[in-house]
């Protein structure tokens, strides 16, 4: 981002998590508050990218083999006459999706409790950050109606 920005930049979709990465914008003076809100931002960004590509690496990997064993158990190739990625009808992916899926169940549970617990963190940090704002405002406003 340009220095003189003062906001978050998010990006394109990472090509492995398909998630957007950001880029936190640190203010000069950042509280040490506001610093620990943004940390926690910055550590569940880390989570949610580390996650995701693992997760994805692991379903295309899974898939392409499923794809393959199946075919192969047709006597079919991964490529038709023409040159075409062979493919499978909906109802052998279901089966794929839904094995995969049970498979990644816990994983998923775990992800998510993680992810709760990670963004009740940051709200409540964000609460905290308002309300300090909101102090000094007042803080600020008293002082110059007093002069």
């Amino acid at each position: 981002p340009p220095a003189h920005s003062h906001n978050d930049w998010i990006g394109p979709p990472d090509k492995h998590s398909n998630l957007r990465p950001i880029i936190f914008y640190v203010s000069p003076e950042e509280s040490p508050l506001e610093r620990r809100l943004r940390e926690a931002r910055q550590e569940a960004q880390a989570c949610n990218q580390r996650f995701w590509a693992r997760h994805n690496r692991a379903f295309h990997q899974e898939k392409e083999e499923f794809i393959y064993s199946r075919l192969k158990a047709k006597g079919l190739e991964m490529r038709d006459e023409t040159g075409q990625k062979a493919t499978l009808n909906a109802e052998e992916m279901a089966d794929f999706y839904k094995d995969f899926l049970s498979k990644n169940f816990r994983k998923h549970m775990q992800y998510n409790r993680d992810w709760y617990k990670r963004n009740f963190t940051i709200t409540f940090l964000m609460g905290q950050v308002a309300l300090a704002r909101a102090l000094r405002w007042l803080r600020w406003k008293k002082k110059n109606v007093e002069h």
